[in-house]
């Protein structure tokens, strides 16, 4: 039996969903991966005899959470933030993590270390929470999968390089506060509530504007957060001195854009209305009006 074959039947007989990989790589092999992920021990039989496809684990219909704690690539350097002794790669920011939230750190999990030398915490996802794949909401360096995602699996190799189990036993179930950190935020209500409020002088291109503006701040971008949220004050900045806006709906839209990044230890509070003060003055300096 090859070694692919045997890490995906063992994955199975775990209760995990799999599908196949290309060969030493990541993506997946098969499109509508999800669907056709399987524990069926003949198909997969069937599939992983005709070539050396790596295993993909699928979180969501696998009951699974996984923390994905990864290694700097070289040459990348911190976040400011995170620029600090003692946080050198995605398992030193989830300890000061759990420190912060009073906790333990959860290693008493399944646990499969990735090719570059990171680690694939496996946890039991808690019934009923929409938790959804994250990067960067936990800290540098942390991703995490779940419904919707999946993980290479043990046994696979990426670029010439092996993942392999370093601590075989059953996944712990996700700890409350990580559950808490990872669950997918509803939609803040003053996004739209602003947009709504002013009536005839608001414009499509306004709307999109302030859409626009506010997805920039809220997708994850390594190193360019903090210049995503002043980038985002200056462009809104130009229409209140317009007149377009007002001060408050884009202090308001901003602050709830940036509640993700400031929880992913981005930046502070504090941090964040300065840079949205200091943006918007910028963005005063040129006023842009638009069509009522």
């Amino acid at each position: 039996m090859n070694v692919y074959l045997a890490a995906a039947l063992t994955a199975a007989a775990r209760g995990w969903h799999v599908f196949p990989l290309v060969p030493d790589g990541k993506r997946p092999a098969v499109e509508d991966w999800e669907n056709r992920a399987t524990t069926d021990p003949k198909r997969i039989e069937r599939c992983w005899s005709a070539g050396p496809y790596g295993v993909g684990i699928a979180c969501g219909p696998s009951r699974l959470v996984v923390v994905d704690l990864d290694q700097p690539k070289p040459g990348q350097t911190a976040p400011k933030e995170w620029r600090r002794p003692g946080m050198t790669c995605g398992a030193d920011v989830l300890a000061d993590r759990a420190d912060e939230a009073g906790e333990r750190y959860p290693w008493n999990t399944h646990t499969v270390m990735t090719g570059r030398g990171g680690e694939h915490l496996y946890f039991a996802a808690p019934t009923g929470a929409d938790l959804r794949n994250t990067q960067g909401r936990l800290g540098w360096l942390i991703d995490s999968r779940a419904a919707g995602g999946y993980v290479v699996g043990a046994g696979s190799t990426a670029a010439g390089r092996r993942y392999r189990t370093v601590h075989d036993i059953t996944p712990a179930a996700l700890p409350g506060w990580l559950s808490d950190a990872l669950t997918a935020a509803p939609p803040p209500a003053q996004l739209t509530a602003p947009i709504q409020l002013a009536t005839a002088r608001r414009s499509s291109y306004l709307d999109a504007a302030i859409r626009a503006e506010t997805e920039r701040v809220a997708t994850p971008d390594e190193g360019k957060r903090n210049l995503n949220l002043y980038k985002a004050a200056v462009a809104l900045g130009q229409l209140v001195a317009g007149g377009a806006l007002t001060d408050a709906e884009v202090r308001a839209v901003l602050g709830d854009a940036a509640a993700g990044q400031i929880a992913a230890g981005a930046y502070t509070a504090r941090e964040a209305d300065k840079t949205i003060s200091s943006g918007l003055r910028a963005g005063a300096k040129r006023p842009r009006q638009v069509a009522a």
